[in-house]
Parts: structure tokens; sequence; C-alpha cells
């Protein structure tokens, strides 16, 4: 497979998308400390739409430190987005990243999505209807806006470009693991609950258990979903699961872990592919959550 041609391809089933190299701009509107620097922003990364977000770092911790790409989830709770890093997302994150992530010396920057959070306001359904009309898809502008993320967070002087990762659960889940396909500067990618083989969805009649924002037009006539996880070997990728949870069917995990787990052993890189599965439905768990930590601890480092 060439990976850059690829990569090429999928972003262009993107639809059209703002320029790759526009300048990335950002504005401190606030900040605070809770044992650790919280900054609320705005950044200016698809010159269209504010994104507004969360940055938080260590207090007592100098130089360039490892960062987290923090993903949130649906859910049809629109109003939460990036908050989403500080609350917890019940009943499908009960407890809350921030603290976990402070623990271990990284930084972590949370943005809101389109329709979600301070960027709320409009339906989705209206916002993914008009993006057609004008050539754009809502999930290539979404993850657009994390491509853009990244950038942002290598323009920093207080982050190590070098050890950036990206977690999420659900739709965070999912961009987590297109996020880093497309973009090599991702050091480890961890998704929690939502790598749906889209084959396997359509077998089992689950389309409607996803929002309109989740379907890339043509995207099926030249990948599936461990073609483009495949995009991320050799870099490490966690993926957890639950046995119960039907936006994951059981065929397609297993059909998605026998083609990664092939593909990164023909790499030379087994052991950096894992898929975790427990008998629960769409929710992290406590031992879920000592996972990532153990596989982020790993592939980042802990300051």
């Amino acid at each position: 497979m060439n990976t850059h041609n690829e990569r090429t391809q999928l972003y262009r089933l993107m639809g059209d998308l703002p320029p790759r190299d526009r300048p990335v701009s950002a504005e401190v509107i606030s900040a605070e400390q809770h044992g650790y620097v919280l900054e609320h922003l705005r950044l200016d990364l698809n010159g269209e739409d504010p994104v507004t977000a969360l940055f938080a770092k260590p207090l007592n911790v100098k130089g360039h430190v490892p960062a987290v790409l923090y993903n949130h989830a649906h859910g049809g709770n629109f109003k939460l987005g990036k908050d989403e890093l500080l609350n917890g997302c019940p009943p499908y994150i009960t407890t809350p990243y921030i603290d976990d992530i402070i623990e271990r010396g990284w930084a972590v920057l949370a943005i809101d999505h389109w329709v979600f959070g301070e960027r709320g306001g409009r339906k989705q359904d209206d916002v993914f209807k008009e993006m057609l009309w004008k050539g754009q898809v809502l999930w290539g502008m979404m993850v657009y806006d994390s491509l853009r993320a990244v950038d942002y967070l290598g323009s920093r002087d207080d982050v190590d470009a070098s050890r950036i990762a990206t977690v999420g659960l659900s739709m965070g889940s999912t961009m987590a693991w297109w996020t880093a396909a497309l973009d090599e500067r991702i050091a480890a990618c961890v998704d929690i609950c939502c790598l749906t083989d889209f084959h396997a969805l359509i077998e089992t009649d689950g389309l409607s258990g996803h929002g309109c924002y989740y379907y890339v037009p043509n995207l099926l006539k030249h990948f599936t979903t461990t073609d483009i996880n495949a995009l991320i070997i050799p870099r490490p990728h966690l993926s957890l699961a639950g046995l119960k949870d039907t936006l994951t069917p059981v065929s397609g995990l297993d059909r998605i872990d026998v083609g990664l787990t092939q593909s990164y052993t023909e790499a030379g890189v087994p052991e950096r592919w894992k898929l975790i599965r427990e008998d629960v439905g769409h929710v992290e768990t406590p031992t879920m959550r000592a996972a990532v930590l153990t596989f982020l601890e790993k592939y980042i480092g802990r300051v």
C-alpha cells in the first residue's frame, strides 16, 4: 500500500475543505488555575467558524511536554462538547480525563466540533444538508478541524510535537482513528467504543445508530475501516470495545482485528496493535481507563 496516495485519496473524500496550509491563530479568552493551568481559547482553524477550545497543562512542569488531543463524544449532547474533558460524559464516561492526564505531566487540548458546545445553536441535520449543497461534508470539516488542532499543538512552545497522542470515545473514538490515519504526527492512537466496521454495520442493520455527521460520500468505493486504520501503521494503536455495543458489531471487530494484526505483524511491530474487548455496551469501564493510561505512558512517556 502506498500510504501517501491512500491518505491523499481519503482526504479528498472529505469534501471541499479549506486550504490545508492556511495560517492557524489563537486567542486566549481567559486562563485559570485548578491545580493546573486551564486556558479557554478561540482558535481560527478553518477560516469559517471560530473554534472554541480548552488547553490544560500541569503547573510545575517546564519545557516541552507530551500532549493529548482529546476528542469529545456525541451522545446527542450538543451542549457538552469540549467540556467533556472536565466533566465526563455520563453514562459513557463517568470519570473525566483531565486529572489523569495532568497527573502524568501531559498537556491536553479539546476543541468544540461543529454544532457542539460553544459552536452549537444550529441543528446538526441543517448544517449537514447545507454543507452537502456546498460540496462539503460535515465529518470532513470536523476532521479538518482536528488536523488543524494538531497544527496548533505543534506550534506551542510548551508542547513536544513528537509526542502527541489522540484519544476519544464514541464520535471521539472515530475522530481519533481518522485523525491518526491522516496525520503522521500523531504518535499514538486510542479509540474507545467506536471502531466500527462499516460493512458489518450494514450487515447488522445498524446504520441508524450513527448520526448523519458520520457518513462520507463514496467512502466504501475506496476504503474499509481496516484500510483507514492501516494508515496508522507502524504507530501504536489501542482499541477498546464492548461486546454488547451495537455500534461496533462483533463480526466487524473480528474482521478489523484479523486485518490489523496481520498488517502490524508484517510491519514488524505486532506489539503496537491491541484490541481489548469487554462484556459491556457503549461505555468506558475502569479497566479500560487503566489500559488507556498504561498504553499512553508507554508510548508518549510520563513526565
